[in-house]
């Protein structure tokens, strides 16, 4: 998949989850993340943030490394 848009993706993830309090929120994104997205795509997004994470809501950051 495309950087950009898995980043776009992942964000809309998050912007759901920010009205949440911040475990919540993080737990949500994680949640989502697991149940929705296939292995390729969560190995994808664990290594941008392995490479500096740009672009990406800080819930997704912090969801990405409760997964790993």
């Amino acid at each position: 998949m495309n950087t950009e848009k898995m980043v776009h993706m992942a964000n809309q993830i998050a912007q759901f989850f920010e009205p949440y309090p911040r475990g919540e929120a993080v737990d949500g994104v994680a949640d989502h993340l697991q149940k929705f997205w296939e292995p390729r795509m969560i190995a994808q997004i664990r290594g941008h943030v392995a490479a500096g994470a740009a672009g990406l809501n800080e819930l997704v950051t912090e969801a990405v490394q409760k997964l790993a």
